[in-house]
């Protein structure tokens, strides 16, 4: 009587494989880039099923580091496209692909680079982002992904909590800052869980959160992006003054600020965490009305 086939392996890397490939390339997680690799398969499907990862979308990953995720991604997706600055760990990254998931590997490309650096990618055009982002540069990576490649049309990364309620915070919130104004730009942002802390290795000093989002038009206006992502970088920079106040330098004056402010239907004495990025949009389209 023949007896049943072994099941095939998992593919995805467990605590003791993430910690047996860290031995055999001599790598120590730095904190100077934010290395935490994730240990716990579920966690990486998790993060993948809420990503809402189609069969035919071409994944762009950042920061893959020994390749939890990205063997997860592999799976569900058409293409994966991995960005890894550090020289070992992008070196290595290949030949796990190959051994893991050998029926993929054709699918997978690799780019060494830093991901602020990075302005095209080779393979089929992005259609979603999907990372374990680096606290230290969660924000300024996402924002320029999403400023450097519009087909990317959708993505969830996970980042510190703390990172993950300022980008998905509403106007209003204690916690709506300039993040929250920035991605409001190119996405509708929200909150899509909650990571805890032993999933990693070594295991983060703080709680990680996910953060989906779906591309949208941005706001119709004349301005352009630079434009009235400097109407934000102003009123936020001194968060306790008023518009008028806050607004003075950028336009030339109080009294400038407040034509501005006026013209575009906000109330002077507001503040920016009670505005929209259409109301940013329409302060910035009336720089110069006069006074």
């Amino acid at each position: 009587m023949s007896s049943a086939p072994a099941p095939a392996p998992d593919p995805l890397l467990g605590p003791a494989d993430i910690r047996e490939l860290a031995a055999e390339l001599g790598v120590r997680p730095t904190k100077q880039r934010g290395q935490n690799f994730v240990i716990d398969a579920n966690t990486v499907r998790r993060i993948v099923r809420t990503a809402r990862v189609r069969p035919d979308d071409v994944v762009v990953e950042i920061g893959p580091g020994l390749g939890s995720l990205t063997l997860g991604l592999l799976q569900e997706a058409a293409w994966v496209t991995a960005v890894e600055i550090d020289d070992v760990l992008a070196a290595a990254l290949p030949a796990t692909v190959s051994a893991r998931l050998p029926e993929r590997a054709d699918r997978f490309a690799l780019v060494h680079r830093d991901a602020l650096r990075v302005t095209e990618l080779p393979g089929p055009t992005p259609t979603a982002l999907v990372a374990n982002l680096p606290y230290n540069v969660a924000v300024p990576v996402l924002l320029h992904m999403l400023a450097a490649f519009p087909s990317i049309e959708h993505g969830l990364v996970m980042v510190q909590s703390e990172v993950a309620d300022r980008l998905a915070a509403e106007p209003g919130s204690k916690v709506y800052g300039v993040p929250s104004v920035k991605a409001a730009w190119y996405a509708e942002v929200k909150r899509a869980g909650a990571i805890g802390r032993n999933v990693f290795w070594p295991a983060p000093n703080v709680d990680s959160g996910l953060v989906s989002w779906v591309r949208r038009e941005p706001p119709r206006t004349k301005a352009g992006r630079e434009e009235v992502f400097a109407v934000v970088d102003a009123a936020f920079a001194q968060r306790r003054k008023t518009l008028r106040a806050a607004l003075a330098g950028w336009a030339g004056s109080a009294a400038a600020a407040e034509a501005a402010l006026v013209a575009a239907g906000v109330p002077p004495r507001s503040r920016g965490e009670s505005l929209t990025i259409e109301d940013f949009a329409a302060i910035a389209e009336r720089k110069d009305t006069t006074a």
